[in-house]
């Protein structure tokens, strides 16, 4: 998931006066509705010189539950993945809209991003090499949440008669609270519904667009470049809510054939950088690696020492990879396959490749070639000046070893900026349709309005609406987890026959619905 505060937001409403006054009006509006409601979401729990948010505990304490409930599936079931994804299992006339692999792509294209760039900087300066331990650790939990939520998005899936569907946490949530009763049902899943919307609208749109214009501004000349007039910021928005518009028209097979190719694409140019940094400076790696598992458990100079190292990794690993905020359930559910529990296993890789690789990747490039710039900005949060920009950090420590980077660092940023964007942009759609019905007119309503917003964002901030947009996103996270943990007897019945009949050969009998499965065996 994309950090809103891991770069600067910018914007051109200073350069004119009605756009200034608009941006102030709405933010000032925004400003005690979203003090008031992040205070609620982000809850602090304190222990000692310690505080961290209630709903980082509820994501990370859900991970270690569904790690032990489902036996580890995360490692042990990692062959099975493999074998999924490469649609070993699969038929062509299985229901659904994309294969395996483009349900992952669309999936990561969502979470791989700035998250784990500017995320990982920040992360380290506010915990020392040591945070990047407890993220790798939170990322391996998020393994067997993103397993959970992304078989129940499968299962409780509706395929309409033209073959596009409907699922995720819209479909799960209602049946998991009908023990509560049908109004409490639909209040629980209508809030989880506003909330993707809302984030969907604002953080996931117009903080992406936003930063994708200010990365191409800077690489240009900033503000002194052929970018730097206010009206060059609105035709940027144009152009880039046509290249988005070009993708969302063919909705979900569309989206997941453009990110099964710009995901591997921007993964591929961001890591190529990190091995650079690396490979180059190989004999720096047992160090580099030998001070991320020192500060993790014997940190110098950190508040709240190894609990307070701890908290910093866990935190900033819910916040990149959101496994149990729901959404990518939503991507994952549009799958094509006959047994929703396959898709379960195709998910572990988001976390192993958002969290576990590439933000480690980045760790280790940073501790390597970035010590006086880590350190720095180590230093600074430890006088009380607060995190240093993330990005920057990243990008100032790549560059002692690639000067280059940086220009590097501004394309894999608008890559990722804009993957996140057209992901989103189903996501919200699917909220959307959950709230006002599905319709062709009512959807093309919602691409007309998810576009204007796009452009907006290149010209405004709106930053009080984006912070609001953060807390509502997390709010799915309470929602989503109550009703996983109601259905885990569900998952785990259809785990149980999914690997038993990988065991029998019954998987290589496609067509087979799960009900007809033969009966359950022993656990892999």
């Amino acid at each position: 998931m994309q950090i809103t505060h891991a770069v600067p937001m910018t914007t051109v409403a200073e350069d004119v006066g009605w756009l200034a006054a608009i941006d102030d009006a709405i933010n000032s509006a925004f400003a005690p509705i979203t003090e008031v409601f992040s205070s609620i979401v982000f809850f602090p729990i304190t222990i000692g010189e310690i505080s961290f948010p209630a709903v980082v505990a509820w994501l990370i304490a859900a991970g270690v539950v569904f790690t032990v409930y489902f036996g580890f599936i995360q490692f042990r079931g990692l062959k099975v993945s493999t074998e999924v994804i490469r649609g070993r299992f699969s038929a062509k006339d299985d229901p659904g809209e994309v294969p395996h692999f483009q349900a992952l792509t669309s999936a990561l294209s969502g979470t791989v991003g700035l998250g784990n760039i500017a995320g990982v900087g920040a992360a380290m300066a506010l915990g020392g090499p040591g945070a990047t331990f407890w993220m790798i650790c939170a990322g391996l939990l998020g393994m067997a949440t993103k397993f959970a939520e992304c078989t129940l998005g499968v299962k409780y899936r509706d395929v309409h008669e033209d073959g596009t569907v409907s699922g995720g946490p819209f479909k799960y949530l209602p049946i998991a609270f009908r023990r509560f009763g049908r109004v409490p049902a639909k209040l629980l899943t209508g809030i989880f519904a506003v909330a993707i919307l809302f984030f969907g609208a604002a953080g996931g749109n117009m903080f992406q667009a936003n930063q994708t214009f200010a990365q191409v501004q800077n690489v240009t000349g900033g503000a002194d470049g052929f970018l730097g007039s206010a009206g060059a910021a609105l035709i940027f928005g144009i152009v880039l809510a046509l290249l988005v518009a070009a993708v969302i028209i063919g909705g979900i097979r569309s989206i997941g054939a453009t990110t099964s190719r710009l995901v591997p694409a921007m993964g591929a140019v961001y890591v190529t950088a990190c091995l650079v940094v690396i490979l180059t400076n190989l004999g720096q790696v047992p160090a580099a690696i030998g001070a991320i598992i020192d500060g993790a458990f014997s940190p110098e100079g950190m508040a709240g020492g190894v609990l307070g190292v701890m908290v910093v990794g866990f935190q900033r690993a819910a916040f990149s990879n959101e496994a149990g905020l729901g959404s990518a359930a939503i991507a994952h559910s549009a799958v094509k396959t006959r047994r929703p529990v396959s898709e379960g296993f195709v998910a572990l890789f988001e976390p192993l490749v958002d969290t576990v690789v590439i933000c480690t990747m980045t760790a280790l490039a940073i501790v390597i070639a970035g010590a006086p710039s880590l350190q720095a900005g180590i230093d600074q949060v430890q006088a009380g000046g607060g995190a240093p920009d993330g990005v920057i950090l990243t990008s100032d420590a790549f560059a002692t070893v690639i000067p280059w980077f940086p220009v590097v660092l501004a394309v894999a940023v608008v890559l990722f900026a804009y993957s996140t964007l057209i992901t989103w942009f189903y996501y919200g759609l699917k909220a959307w349709e959950y709230l006002f019905g599905r319709s062709r007119v009512s959807d093309t309503a919602f691409r007309i309005i998810y576009l204007f917003f796009t452009v907006a964002g290149c010209v405004l901030t709106f930053s009080e609406v984006i912070s609001f947009a953060d807390a509502a996103l997390f709010v799915c996270g309470f929602v989503n987890l109550l009703g996983v943990y109601l259905l885990l007897p569900v998952i785990k019945r259809d785990m149980k026959e999914y690997l038993a009949d990988r065991r029998s050969g019954k998987l290589h009998e496609l067509g087979v619905e799960p009900e007809e499965a033969p009966a359950a065996g022993p656990q892999l």
